[in-house]
């Protein structure tokens, strides 16, 4: 059976789709991968950097002997030279929660990638096919010009898009160039052109971690250097070697766009390990305040390796939705 034409029982109609998410570190992989075995689940990847394969030093995908017969979707699965979407993740996870529920198994969303969640719930407008000579050139645009010379650019196309995003935020201000060249249209107008969500959004429940922040950051720390000692320059070094573009989405990740500013000259080692420690810490920071902001989220003190927050999580799974 292919993956459009599966069926969903009747009887999964109303049962909830787990997502448990948070901040980097905190625990999210072994949290769901217990809560699976009580539940008899199957996980889908929802980290913006573990669909990669050929990169695994600083992704902290679970290995597969450590992963309790526990199956894993979405995971390893996208050459590393290609800049997967939330779009597609959404599309991909809707098919696999069809899949894992016909089988008469729980679906579990695991991950800290907030955006591709927001795909899931509130389906994006069907852009169109990325032109890949038109993105080869923009990319070159940029790196001799810098991103916010596409934003000038973007301004010019399309004012109302570029009134909405930052400087700075090169890939949604060169999609929004793409999308205007490719299709005439402001990316603000199709915007509204918003497919239905799939049945598994208004059933999902996501139920997020909040450890202690000093705790968080020491483990951010340690995990970092404990990556550069694992061989992540060599990873960086080799991928690069095998034409994976620089600038990249999964050369852009947190840990490896530093080690690709170090092997070009531009960053001493020290600085590498060190710039990453930051980045990660605000990225943590950034993936909390998401979540915060976004609806029905029920939080759970602590880190996922607890037993505690396994109880906890259970008990609320069990229980039913309870307020924030």
């Amino acid at each position: 059976m292919s993956r459009d034409t599966v069926q969903t029982p009747n009887h999964v109609s109303e049962t909830p789709v787990i997502a448990i998410v948070g901040p980097t570190a905190s625990g999210k992989s072994t949290l769901g991968i217990e809560v699976a075995l009580q539940l008899n689940g199957e996980i889908i990847n929802c980290d913006s950097v573990q669909v990669y394969r050929d990169i695994h030093v600083a992704t902290a995908k679970v290995p597969v002997e450590e992963r309790k017969g526990v199956p894993h979707h979405l995971i390893d699965f996208v050459p590393p030279s290609i800049n997967y979407t939330a779009v597609e993740w959404a599309r991909e996870a809707a098919k696999t929660i069809d899949e894992i529920e016909a089988r008469g198994r729980i679906p579990l969303l695991v991950g800290g990638t907030g955006f591709y969640l927001r795909a899931l719930r509130r389906p994006f407008f069907v852009s169109p096919q990325t032109d890949e000579s038109l993105r080869l050139r923009l990319n070159r645009v940029r790196e001799q010009h810098g991103a916010e010379y596409l934003h000038r650019v973007l301004r010019r196309l399309d004012p109302r898009a570029a009134a909405q995003l930052y400087p700075r935020d090169w890939p949604r201000v060169q999609r929004a160039i793409e999308v205007c060249l490719q299709t005439g249209r402001s990316i603000v107008d199709q915007k509204h052109d918003r497919p239905e969500a799939h049945d598994s959004a208004r059933r999902l429940r996501i139920l997020a971690l909040n450890p202690p922040r000093e705790e968080l950051y020491a483990r951010i720390n340690e995990r970092t250097e404990a990556h550069f000692n694992a061989g992540l320059v060599d990873e960086v070094r080799g991928l690069l070697e095998r034409c994976v573009p620089a600038n990249s989405n999964a050369l852009g990740a947190h840990g490896y766009r530093r080690v690709v500013e170090y092997l070009e000259g531009k960053r001493s080692l020290e600085s590498a390990v060190e710039q990453t420690k930051l980045d990660v810490r605000h990225y943590a920071k950034r993936q909390l305040t998401w979540f915060r902001n976004e609806a029905g989220v029920e939080w759970f003190a602590g880190f996922g390796e607890k037993k505690t927050v396994l109880d906890s999580v259970l008990e609320a799974i069990t229980s039913g939705p309870r307020s924030k």
